[in-house]
């Protein structure tokens, strides 16, 4: 996106660095800086980190677990027989907690686990930079939790899976690292985890695949501004996850303010600023939420391939459920998926790779606009937009990602149709005028020839064939309807010449 993203960009980036680091230099080590006595404001028991475990969805207050007081387990209703997931906040704006996390709690509580949360609110309602440092204290504090679970009541670390938002998921990361090598925790999610102060740091430095048996994240605002993003942008995780490439969401631009205000009254320009960011937050409760609608990351090298539908392969392991239930399998090393999401929930989508065979008989390079209406044998979606980015020359077949927002079933006829637009109604007249009239038929326009379809969620290919074989020319307004076929190749090629 253009222009007008860049000052509520380079907004949110002060927000988050504030006065150490907006108008200065940023430190490569997160941790290089010292700070005055009166600057650092200390933890006290007032200030300090809480741990609270939720009794019910409805559960605001939490119960307080206290380490070295094993009464607390039993009044706080901990069940060892379940696992345990942690959710950890982020940095704070203004020192109270984000509503998000009663409705994670909520949809947590469905599944048979402990739900907590590690509160580290006056720890990190500070200057950014501050609350980065406090960051690694809180981790080193939930580490003692759990290693004191293990010793006092036999619950091991792997069972338990910690959900870190922003400065959360770093946190997590050092709780991980703060663990005795041979009681590693089981899972950890980061959720956007966050950027500045963190990018290119060394993996002991921030989250990283080796703090926990399983580590996944999901990136949804890594667009940089000044070399700055909210979110961090390199992989640190088994499992990455990039939805629309990671950078930025839709339903998350500025122009979405008006239905903010809407629905968040003043609160809006804080909802705008922070939507793509706190997408992962909600990325991830969807798939608690909406179990039968899971979404589907592909393993790509980048999202300009991905948009072309060159990665939607499961082969090997290269594509996984984004949110809770992924699979947790080793990779062998790091992965970056890709995919597409709606701009709100439920945010499945489901993508298919279109392959493309034209065959040019003009002699200039053509530009024309397509579209694309889809039969299947549940819905039906009409008039798709078709951008090649490219002029159609000679023999040539075309790769791109479609994306559909409801579940049409198994594709079974296609509609093609070359829109018209006052350009090409010209050259189309003057072409009509200037051949002969029985060269027209055989020498002017394009020919489809063959549609090839991979749909990624069900990796189901199809091959389609144009309905009239002997009529493969298409002009401008023409549309064409192909059906499934079994190419033959040495036939196809006979008729249409």
């Amino acid at each position: 996106m253009g222009s007008p993203l860049h000052a509520p960009v380079f907004l949110v980036v002060c927000i988050f660095i504030q006065s150490s680091a907006c108008g200065q230099g940023l430190g490569t080590e997160p941790f290089g800086k010292s700070y005055g006595a009166a600057e650092v404001r200390k933890p006290s028991q007032e200030m300090g980190t809480r741990f609270l475990l939720f009794k019910d969805e409805n559960d605001r207050r939490g119960c307080q677990l206290r380490v070295q007081s094993p009464e607390t387990l039993q009044e706080c209703g901990f069940n060892t027989s379940q696992p345990l997931v942690m959710i950890i906040h982020g940095w704070s704006v203004d020192g109270l907690l984000e509503t998000w996390i009663w409705k994670l709690v909520g949809v947590l509580k469905s599944r048979p686990v402990n739900v907590g949360m590690v509160e580290w609110i006056s720890l990190a309602y500070q200057h950014y930079a501050i609350a980065v440092r406090n960051t690694r204290v809180v981790g080193q504090e939930v580490a003692a939790l759990l290693l004191w679970l293990e010793e006092s009541v036999k619950f091991p670390p792997s069972e338990v899976h910690l959900i870190g938002y922003s400065l959360g998921a770093h946190v997590s990361g050092f709780a991980g690292s703060s663990m005795d090598g041979k009681h590693k925790i089981g899972r950890i999610t980061g959720l956007d985890p966050a950027g500045p102060m963190f990018e290119g740091s060394s993996p002991s430095d921030r989250l990283s695949p080796d703090d926990a048996i399983f580590v996944d994240a999901i990136h949804t605002f890594t667009r940089e501004h000044m070399g700055l993003s909210v979110g961090i942008k390199q992989p640190i995780a088994h499992y990455d996850f990039y939805p629309n490439g990671g950078t930025f969401q839709p339903g998350c631009h500025f122009l979405e303010l008006y239905r903010h205000i809407a629905e968040h009254g003043l609160n809006a320009i804080t909802q705008t600023i922070k939507c793509a960011h706190e997408r992962s937050v909600h990325l991830f409760i969807d798939s608690l939420r909406h179990s039968s609608l899971q979404s589907t990351g592909f393993q790509c090298s980048d999202m300009d391939s991905f948009s072309q539908g060159l990665c939607l392969s499961c082969k090997k392991g290269r594509c996984n459920t984004l949110g809770y239930d992924i699979r947790k399998d080793w990779p062998g090393k790091s992965k970056k998926l890709f995919l597409i999401t709606r701009a709100q929930a439920p945010f499945r989508v489901y993508h298919y790779q279109f392959k493309i065979q034209f065959i040019n008989q003009i002699e200039k390079p053509v530009e024309p606009t397509f579209s694309m209406s889809l039969l299947g044998t549940k819905e039906e979606v009409k008039k798709i937009p078709i951008t090649l980015g490219e002029g159609i020359a000679s023999n040539k077949t075309y790769s791109l990602l479609i994306t559909l927002d409801k579940d049409i079933g198994e594709l079974i006829i296609i509609k093609f149709k070359w829109e018209n637009s006052a350009v090409w109604a010209n050259v189309w007249n003057t072409v009509q005028v200037i051949m002969p009239w029985g060269m027209t038929s055989h020498y002017s326009g394009l020919i489809l020839k063959t549609i090839w379809v991979k749909a990624g969620e069900t990796q189901q290919r199809m091959t389609f064939c144009p309905e009239n074989i002997d009529d493969l020319q298409l002009h401008p307004t023409q549309e064409k309807v192909f059906v499934k076929c079994e190419v033959n190749s040495k036939r196809l090629k006979q008729r249409s010449r």
